[in-house]
């Protein structure tokens, strides 16, 4: 026995022993009944996991961990969140580019050794998309780290990616369906706008804030 009993080293030893068992391993041969399937938003590859992403997945991980024990095989995969403008704006920003479709592919490009976030040189859309792929890579190594350290007991042999070839599949594939049956539709509608980007943001890519106002009461009279 130590003289002092220590933790250190304690998730390491553990997550690669779950790992070499396949302690949470997805059991494929199980009937849909016995199956408690969760559907994980992956967090989005942005270059940091703050304490908000720690304490989502731990409730969702107690739900997973509770349906165990009730004798449900739990279908528990993880992905990464990796297509999008929060992707973009961290490639930007990490290699001081920016995306400029106008100019031809250079297969020898290599980023500036001295990023500069200001005054970012402009590059092809192939090697944008080269170094979004590289960096993505990167983050969710270490968003992987950090999930196997807080133990959390996902299927790490199910990870996918939304920018991955698998997963574009998949979403043109549901797009196809839903024009076939008359669900996708084309109209000229209000949208919001990023005059950045150049592109139409979703809902949830915005940012509340309050701003002062006035309000006017206008009367008018015959």
């Amino acid at each position: 026995m130590p003289e002092k009993p220590s933790l250190d080293g304690l998730e390491a030893v553990w997550s690669a022993r779950w790992e070499a068992e396949g302690t949470y391993r997805f059991d494929r041969t199980r009937t849909r009944p016995e199956i408690y399937s969760i559907d994980t938003p992956p967090p989005t590859v942005s270059g940091s996991l703050h304490v908000g992403h720690v304490f989502s997945y731990t409730h969702t991980d107690a739900i997973a961990r509770f349906q165990r024990m009730r004798g449900r095989e739990v279908f528990y995969p993880m992905g990464w969140d990796d297509n999008g403008l929060p992707t973009e704006r961290r490639v930007q920003n990490h290699f001081g580019v920016r995306c400029d479709p106008s100019i031809p592919y250079d297969p020898a490009f290599r980023p500036p050794a001295k990023p500069d976030a200001k005054r970012q040189i402009p590059v092809s859309r192939g090697n944008f998309i080269e170094l979004c792929e590289r960096l993505t890579i990167e983050d969710e190594k270490v968003f992987e780290e950090l999930w196997r350290r807080l133990g959390l007991s996902v299927d790490w042999s199910l990870t996918y990616a939304t920018v991955d070839g698998l997963a574009r599949a998949a979403s043109q594939r549901a797009f196809l369906r839903n024009l076939a049956r008359g669900e996708a539709y084309l109209s000229q509608a209000p949208t919001l706008w990023d005059v950045t980007f150049r592109t139409a943001v979703a809902q949830a890519e915005l940012e509340d804030r309050p701003w002062p106002g006035a309000f006017h009461r206008v009367a008018f009279t015959p």
